[in-house]
């Protein structure tokens, strides 16, 4: 129950380092994109990464070179749906959620905040985040698709170049 021989540990050990150095170098050739803010497709990608570290560790029936492989297999289909989704809307829209604006100008949009399970304390506590000191100075709240909150500031005027210019309300 508390130890079974040595030869277990030392396999433990040395997969255990090579595994991790294995999801070291193709997490470095992959790109800064797979350790990214995570949205929900990025979550599950690494979620199927620690999986697979833990069973290269722990189950002798996964022979490392197996283990290597799926990590090249997961982060590779990540790369491709990532790459596919840069270039087609239709791709972008089925792996990824939109921004959803929750407060705009003096409105709360509380459709789009029971949509979201999102409570009024919750941007709040954003905007205090944002060293604000009240919430007349916020002119937005954006639910950005990793879940965290963007608050925009109140300005002069809204420019052209608005940073909402990607959020349906």
């Amino acid at each position: 129950m508390f130890f079974n021989d040595w030869e277990t540990i030392g396999r433990t050990l040395l997969v255990g380092v090579l595994a991790y150095i294995g999801l070291i170098m193709i997490l470095r050739v992959s790109g800064k994109r797979t350790l990214s803010k995570m949205n929900a497709f990025d979550l599950i990608v690494t979620v199927a990464l620690g999986s697979t570290l833990a069973t290269i560790l722990l189950s002798k029936d996964v022979a490392l070179a197996e283990g290597i492989t799926a990590y090249f297999v997961l982060i590779a289909m990540q790369y491709i749906f990532t790459w596919l989704s840069v270039r087609s809307v239709t791709v972008s829209k089925l792996i990824k959620s939109q921004p959803e604006l929750l407060f705009y100008n003096g409105e709360f949009y509380r459709g789009a905040m029971k949509k979201s399970r999102i409570l009024e304390i919750e941007m709040l506590q954003a905007a205090r985040s944002n060293g604000l000191s009240s919430f007349e100075e916020v002119l937005a709240v954006v639910l950005e698709t990793d879940g965290s909150f963007s608050v925009v500031k109140k300005e002069g005027g809204e420019s052209v170049q608005s940073t909402l210019q990607n959020i349906q309300n």
